[in-house]
């Protein structure tokens, strides 16, 4: 463990090898991680905790009721 002695802009060039977990007390309270063909919209909506919960959901769903392929959709949609 070490103390913070750079600019957060100087660990961030260095989180391309491996993420960096920033601690206080101990305790992990944050990390910086690369991010590779990301845009800032998905990042943000990757990290909301209501999108989480909508994913959380919508996964439990499709386990127990199942769910559509793409070409069941196309189907369905070209029968209206």
């Amino acid at each position: 463990m070490s103390r913070a002695t750079e600019s957060l802009a100087d660990y961030a060039r260095g989180v391309a090898r491996q993420a960096l977990v920033v601690t206080l007390r101990g305790k992990p309270v944050a990390a910086l991680v690369p991010i590779k063909k990301a845009d800032m919209e998905s990042v943000a909506i990757s990290t909301n905790p209501e999108f989480l919960k909508i994913i959380r959901k919508s996964r439990a769903s499709l386990r127990k009721r199942g769910g559509l392929t793409l070409g069941g959709i196309e189907r369905r949609l070209r029968s209206k």
